[in-house]
């Protein structure tokens, strides 16, 4: 799918590099089509990193996208430019009359935090809500997935024992599920997270569905039954050597930080990681922006 971002975002460089079908405003008018309109709530400190990691995955399907982010008022980065937030960002009071096709929130390094305690938990429940009626279907991300939960459907979130780091085997508790068409009986993904939620409280609530889970790592994916949201506790938009990273950084924390699980070779962390959920991030995002966002949304808001 050919994106439409900004000409100067840092992002596009990398991406066409990588061969990412990218387009400008001039291309893009000049194509007889309607896009999908996708607004990304970035909540993740480095915003660079991730601008590129869910554009990346966004760019793989046949349609034209335009996609918008979305900064917080309440809490300002301390982790990216302030010329970048002003020159790439909006915030929700310029949006917030507007209708999209789809909505990415992101997951943000708050989950030890009771919800009421993130500083910008009020803005983002008044955001959450608006989706309700101004988003055909959002996509929520690690904490972002847990904060939807216990918005939506009133499912907290529980402290682990441990942190959850490292590429775990999940399978498939609904086969038929076109989100997960395409999908391996077993695959993999990463997790990165401290709480989690539970599967039971997924299973009895009559609005959700359980797709695909970790015996070691808990629940993955859910997803609502009407469609409009979809949760995913684990980053399967993580570049190869993101964990790595976020293990020497806590490292270099003084963190008592165990390996991440089942990811670099031997066990050895000075040995390269080998991806093994690439292809699955990929078909993931593709089928969320084709089966939940384009085959659901109208052609003219009203």
């Amino acid at each position: 799918m050919p994106i439409n971002i900004p000409k100067l975002l840092p992002a596009r460089e990398i991406l066409e590099k990588e061969n990412i079908f990218i387009m400008d405003d001039e291309r893009a008018v000049s194509q007889d089509i309607r896009p999908l309109n996708i607004l990304i709530l970035n909540l993740m400190p480095e915003k660079e990193k991730a601008e590129t990691q869910i554009l990346r995955l966004l760019g793989n399907t046949p349609l034209q996208v335009n996609v918008k982010f979305l900064k917080t008022i309440s809490y300002e980065s301390t982790h990216t430019s302030k010329q970048h937030l002003e020159q790439f960002y909006t915030t929700f009071s310029n949006v917030h009359h507007q209708k999209f096709d789809g909505m990415i929130i992101t997951g943000a390094p708050v989950e030890l935090l009771e919800f009421n305690q993130v500083k910008y938990w009020t803005e983002l429940t008044e955001i959450m809500e608006w989706t309700k009626t101004n988003i055909t279907s959002t996509l929520h991300i690690c904490w972002g997935a847990q904060a939807a939960l216990f918005y939506h459907y009133g499912i907290g979130k529980f402290e682990l024992p441990r942190k959850c780091s490292g590429i775990y085997a999940h399978r498939i508790f609904e086969q038929n599920e076109i989100l997960l068409r395409g999908f391996d009986d077993h695959f993999y993904a990463p997790h990165s997270r401290y709480t989690d939620v539970s599967i039971d409280a997924i299973n009895n609530h009559p609005e959700l569905k359980l797709l695909a889970a970790s015996d070691d790592a808990g629940p993955l994916l859910i997803a609502s039954k009407d469609r409009k949201h979809v949760m995913i506790t684990g980053h399967l938009e993580y570049d190869s050597d993101t964990l790595a990273q976020e293990y020497k950084r806590d490292l270099n924390k003084g963190l008592k930080i165990h390996i991440p699980e089942n990811y670099f070779p031997n066990n050895d962390p000075s040995q390269p990681p080998v991806n093994r959920w690439r292809s699955h991030g990929h078909l993931f995002f593709s089928n969320w922006l084709n089966y939940y966002v384009y085959q659901e949304t109208p052609y003219i808001w009203e």
